[in-house]
C-alpha cells in the first residue's frame, strides 16, 4: 500500500501530512525624508475698543480750625478728604487744621483706535521617498531609474 500503512486492527488507515512553519524576522528599512519648515506670518489687524480712564480732580479748601488730634481721612460722597495740620506754638500748643486736600475721581470713557500687528506661526512639511534598493540587484531603485535613462538617451 503506497506510503500509507494499516493499523494493527486493519481498521485505522494512518497518512502522514506535512506542516509548514513560517517565521517572521524584522530588518530596518529607510522610510521617507520629511522636512518641516516653520515661519511666522505678519499681518495687520484693526483695534476699536472703549477705554476706561481715570482722572483725578484735587482741591485745596482752607479749613483753620483747632483740633484736639489730627482728623482721619475719610471719604465723603466719592470725595476722598486728606486732612493737613500744622503746628502752631502759642502759650499753649494747640493743632490747627488748616486746610484740607479734596481728591475726587472722574470716570470717562473714550474711543481709541490703532492698527497693530498679529503674528501667527505656520509650518510647511515637504516629503522626499527614501531610496530603496532593487531586490534583485543591490542598486538603489533611483540609481536603476538614472542607469535606465542614460542608456534610452545614448540610444538616441
Amino acid at each position: 500500500m503506497n506510503k500509507a500503512s494499516k493499523d494493527r486492527d486493519d481498521d485505522v488507515l494512518v497518512v502522514p501530512l506535512h506542516e509548514e512553519q513560517a517565521t517572521v524576522t524584522r530588518r530596518e528599512v529607510e522610510g521617507d525624508h520629511v522636512r518641516v519648515e516653520k515661519f511666522v506670518r505678519e499681518r495687520k489687524v484693526h483695534v476699536d475698543e472703549m477705554l476706561a480712564r481715570d482722572d483725578v480732580e484735587v482741591e485745596r479748601v482752607t479749613v483753620d480750625m483747632v483740633v484736639a488730634e489730627p482728623p482721619p481721612i475719610r471719604e465723603e460722597n466719592d470725595v476722598l478728604v486728606i486732612p493737613l495740620v500744622e503746628e502752631e506754638v502759642v502759650v499753649a500748643r494747640r493743632l490747627v487744621l488748616r486746610e484740607e486736600v479734596r481728591v475726587r475721581r472722574i470716570r470717562s470713557a473714550i474711543r481709541h483706535r490703532e492698527e497693530v500687528p498679529l503674528r501667527s506661526e505656520e509650518a510647511r512639511i515637504t516629503r522626499t521617498p527614501a531610496e530603496r534598493a532593487d531586490p534583485g540587484s543591490g542598486r538603489s531603485a533611483t540609481d536603476r531609474i538614472r542607469s535606465e535613462t542614460k542608456s534610452s538617451d545614448e540610444e538616441l
